[in-house]
């Protein structure tokens, strides 16, 4: 490292300044370019301030010039000076931006060379990371693929191969991104906006589009699984993957999310469906890295698998700083209806290598309510207690009211309505100390909920105390209502439904499960969907409206099946009593009657499958 004396260093760069004016104006200096050339030739590394020191003095004393001079010659002189010491001044920015970058891809190739394979990849994944301070740029990653070059001295004897391995994955990343850039919203115009991707068959979603704008074979395999199979499958990973191709398609990944969700947030025509569709890109994509990491499992390539951890935490950690982040939600409809169960297996390990950030402690209130919904309550519990640990030691209030109500409604799913109660007096307390409204909304549901179970537990016919309890759900829907908060206007009909239904109340119940059923579906809680059909078979039941009951039953246990939750059983179980009620051939009748409206929703294969899903069921209790 050179050590430059101060006064000679600054007395050559205000002479450089001035050369470079004094040129200009002769005339002489015709382009930026050449002033930039100048600076990056004549400024040594480590001096930058002083140059930046001597610049500033002099566009000082050229302004003061303007201000106090009033001869016209001297005045359009000084003027001419001033805008080109401002010429000098954006070269400056220019060059040191430039050489920033530069020591930054420098320092990079450096730090790679110096590590084994499977370190190369991991560095490689933090690089490309953008929750970053600053994102590496495309320019940067183009950049990057050359410096990445075996003529690079290499410390270890593999590095070199692995190098090259990264640099070209580089290269068809960019290509590839190349190939999909004007494409990453084309299919939204392609199927009509009514339906944005969201349903299951092959036309439609993103894949089936992309897989036919990229050239590359093994994202063409991987795309096309995903829009025919909505998972990863054998079909889409066949055998073992280079590395260059998991950087490629890591790359091209990460682009499509992020133009994605950049799109989505933008829309002004519409924000909360575009707060919507920007909640299911950063889940589908977390999904579909869990899904890769699981086929890499599969094929014994450990370092891609635990690459695919890697880049889905950081999915997960832009999610959570994303002001509609849902701390009350979960199970959001994906790109092409996706099941969240891979992200309950893979993300344990990472997330218990992150630091105990108010970040992680959102994103284990969306993994406790996941794992909730898939019957795992024990689990469900300690998430929500980590995270209720890290809220309170982070500062971050709202995040610690969700974690109470949500540990609410779990232990009401173990029947531990006690502990359930004294969760959502806590949360409700926190919540109106720390003005969370949507926090209040659902504590009051809770709470609600948790006393009238305990009370039908308990003492059933303690009919006095439901009145005063349906108080405290219909404020919590009448204030989640009122702050136009949809995922806690969501539980809060719920539980209110359900409520009624469990007091009694099958009409007003069918009423607010319907208005329950319109609100899960606009932002796409298929799990609150599928309970609130549940809970409405059981309204419908009570009004002896049999064929509604078979209609609602028939989509809620379906559904809870697809989505893997233990509570199919339950309306299995209504089903199962309507089937003995009405005798197997008029229970065929109704079926047949409601071909066309259960096609509508779960289509022939579901349809198919009703009455070999109940059997299953019947013949578990037998």
């Amino acid at each position: 490292m050179h050590i430059y004396p101060l006064w000679p260093m600054l007395a050559h760069y205000t002479d450089l300044i001035h050369r470079i004016v004094t040129d200009t104006l002769k005339g002489n200096i015709r382009s930026k370019e050449q002033i930039y050339h100048t600076l990056a030739a004549e400024i040594s590394t480590g001096t930058g301030e002083l140059f930046e020191r001597s610049l500033q003095t002099q566009i000082d004393e050229i302004q003061a010039q303007l201000e106090t001079t009033t001869d016209e010659l001297k005045q359009a002189k000084a003027t001419r000076i001033q805008r080109a010491l401002n010429t000098i001044h954006g070269e400056w920015d220019r060059w040191q931006q430039q050489n920033q970058d530069n020591t930054l891809l420098a320092s990079i190739v450096q730090s790679l060379s110096q590590q084994e394979p499977e370190q190369q990849l991991q560095q490689l994944i933090a690089v490309l990371d953008p929750n970053q301070g600053k994102h590496v740029s495309l320019e940067q990653l183009h950049q990057l693929s050359q410096l990445l070059h075996p003529s690079q001295p290499q410390t270890h004897a593999s590095s070199a191969s692995s190098s090259v391995e990264l640099a070209n994955g580089l290269r068809q990343g960019l290509n590839s991104w190349q190939q999909l850039e004007t494409q990453v919203i084309s299919w939204i115009y392609e199927q009509g906006q009514s339906s944005l991707g969201f349903g299951n068959a092959e036309q439609q979603g993103p894949w089936h589009t992309w897989a036919k704008a990229v050239q590359s074979a093994a994202l063409q395999r991987i795309f096309t699984d995903l829009a025919q199979h909505r998972t990863i499958t054998e079909a889409g990973l066949p055998m073992p993957l280079p590395i260059k191709d998991w950087v490629e398609l890591a790359i091209v990944l990460q682009r499509l999310q992020l133009g994605l969700v950049r799109w989505f947030d933008q829309q002004p025509y519409d924000p909360k469906a575009g707060k919507r569709l920007s909640i299911a890109t950063y889940l589908t994509f977390t999904i579909v890295w869990g899904q890769l990491s699981q086929r890499f499992h599969h094929l014994g390539q450990t370092m891609l698998q635990e690459g695919c951890f890697q880049v889905a935490l950081q999915v997960l950690v832009q999610f959570a700083q994303q002001a509609y982040f849902p701390l009350y939600g979960g199970l959001f409809t994906a790109l092409s209806g996706e099941s969240l169960q891979t992200m309950l297996d893979y993300l344990d390990s990472p997330l218990h290598q992150t630091p105990n950030t108010g970040t992680k402690a959102r994103i284990l209130t969306l993994i406790g309510y996941t794992q909730r919904i898939f019957g795992h309550y024990e689990q469900a519990l300690e998430i929500h207690e980590q995270a209720l640990d890290i809220a309170r030691e982070t500062q971050d209030q709202n995040c610690e009211v969700a974690s109470l109500n949500h540990l609410s409604r779990t232990y009401v799913l173990q029947q531990d309505y006690a502990a359930a109660i004294t969760h959502s007096q806590r949360a409700l307390i926190l919540s109106r100390q720390a003005g969370d409204r949507i926090g209040e909304a659902n504590a009051l549901a809770n709470f609600g909920y948790s006393e009238v179970l305990q009370i039908q537990a308990e003492n059933p016919l303690e009919s006095d105390r439901y009145e005063s309890i349906l108080t405290y759900l219909e404020q919590g829907l009448a204030l989640s209502t009122q702050l136009q908060d949809r995922p806690s206007q969501a539980l809060c009909t719920n539980s209110l439904g359900i409520v009624l239904v469990v007091t009694g109340k099958p009409q007003a119940a069918t009423e607010v499960l319907e208005q329950g059923i319109y609100i899960a579906e606009a932002i796409g809680d298929q799990w609150l969907v599928s309970l609130n059909y549940g809970y409405l078979a059981e309204a419908y039941r009570g009004l002896d409206q049999i064929e509604n009951a078979i209609y609602a039953g028939s989509l809620a246990m379906y559904w809870m099946y697809q989505l893997e939750s233990p509570q199919w059983r339950q309306s299995a179980g209504l089903l199962s009593i309507l089937y003995g009620q009405v005798g197997p051939d008029a229970f065929q009748a109704h079926l047949v009657n409601l071909r066309g409206k259960l096609l509508a929703r779960i289509g022939v294969d579901g349809y198919d499958y009703l009455l070999k899903l109940l059997t299953e069921y019947r013949q578990s209790i037998a």
